[in-house]
């Protein structure tokens, strides 16, 4: 589990591919400060496990699955990233749930500031469409952010200078690609409420008319 709050930004020292998977070497400072064996990292809001460390480098392995849903097939040595190690349980909560599961990729269609916020609109699969809603939240290459526009299959967010400091979003540009993981809390409700989408015994009994029924909805 993250909270979105990226910890530091790293680099691609090298980069082992095949057809469908990889092997990342990451260097970075903070992540590394108290590393072992096994323990989950987050790169650009992807949860990956640390397979290999030394003093300055870390290496963890892509699955093709991973490698297939997420724009860390695209990167490149040297190419900067957003590092994130999993929470601890008696650690500060300052963003949202994150579970490091990526639904899909996303890409940057404007982006424009507004006084001292850069506002970045994105393109997103259709399908996830129904897990934003107003000011709720978004996982974007691993850093949580707030919706604060809906489109037509776009979001639109807003970077305060700190943000844009401290993650590699601040220096994204249009046409970029990003990784994108709706609010957990959004797909396990949106789930329950359409009966399992097509995987549980049946459709659930709350709807819509029910909660108008009961006074939850006019």
């Amino acid at each position: 589990m993250f909270t979105g709050i990226i910890e530091e930004i790293g680099t691609i020292e090298k980069i082992k591919k095949s057809s469908a998977s990889m092997v990342l070497s990451v260097s970075g400072k903070r992540v590394l400060e108290d590393v072992k064996l096994g323990d989950s990292i987050s790169i650009n809001g992807t949860c990956l496990t640390v397979t290999s460390f030394n003093s300055r480098t870390f290496t963890v392995d892509v699955m093709p699955e991973t490698f297939e849903h997420t724009s860390l097939n695209i990167l490149g040595a040297g190419a900067k990233v957003n590092l994130e190690r999993a929470m601890p349980a008696n650690g500060r909560f300052g963003g949202h749930f994150v579970t490091g599961h990526i639904d899909g990729t996303g890409t940057i269609v404007s982006t424009h500031f507004v006084e001292n916020a850069l506002y970045i609109t994105i393109e997103i699969p259709g399908g996830l469409s129904r897990y934003f809603i107003h000011r709720g939240s978004v996982c974007l290459d691993g850093t949580s952010l707030t919706v604060f526009e809906l489109g037509n299959n776009t979001i639109t967010v807003s970077l305060i200078p700190q943000t844009r400091h401290d993650t590699i979003l601040g220096s994204k540009k249009v046409g970029d690609i990003v990784n994108v993981e709706c609010d957990m809390m959004a797909k396990y409700i949106y789930k329950f409420m359409n009966g399992g989408g097509g995987e549980g015994p049946g459709k659930s009994d709350i709807g819509t008319d029910f909660l108008t029924r009961h006074g939850f909805m006019e």
